[in-house]
């Protein structure tokens, strides 16, 4: 039997990797968000914000590594594998960029389901910028919008984590098990 595949989505700064690092933790298997490897090894290759730079080629790379992921996690030894966002994620901020990009994407998006969608709302006050997060906060908020929109469309039901500490987040999640 494969394990359940829980992703947690959210716009920029909502507490998913947090929240990922808490649950791994706790033992449960979780798989991290690649856009910052992705992000960090474009810096390495000399593109500074390379999905700014190539939108379609940091896009790809990332579809890549989140099929990836999905692949490995139908192959763990256990009832639920914890993902820090989703393939969809991807052409949701194709789509909100206006970026044109090849069917592989939208089949992707409906050939690897997941089992359940957590959903971390936009909240101000954990709200950080970094050296792979670009996004203003009205920006982020944009993006929540289009990753609601996107889940939405492709038939999820979301389900709102809400805004409160990260043991009180964590066990909401398992709750909804």
């Amino acid at each position: 039997m494969q394990p359940q595949k829980i992703v947690l989505i959210g716009g920029p700064s909502t507490g998913k990797s947090t929240l990922i690092e808490a649950l791994t933790h706790l033992k449960y298997q979780c798989l991290p968000e690649i856009s910052r490897e992705v992000t960090r090894k474009a810096k390495e290759d000399g593109f500074d914000q390379l999905f700014l730079s190539d939108p379609l080629r940091f896009s790809e790379l990332l579809l890549e590594g989140r099929i990836s992921q999905f692949k490995a996690a139908q192959t763990l030894s256990t009832k639920y594998v914890f993902i820090d966002r989703g393939i969809p994620d991807i052409t949701a901020y194709m789509d909100h960029f206006k970026q044109d990009y090849p069917k592989n994407f939208t089949e992707a998006n409906s050939k690897y389901i997941y089992d359940k969608v957590f959903i971390l709302p936009i909240w101000k006050s954990i709200y950080t910028k970094d050296d792979e997060r670009f996004e203003a906060f009205e920006l982020a908020k944009e993006l929540q919008d289009a990753l609601i929109a996107t889940y939405t469309k492709l038939g999820y039901n979301l389900i709102e984590v809400p805004k409160d500490n990260v043991k009180n987040r964590v066990e909401f999640i398992l709750s909804h098990l």
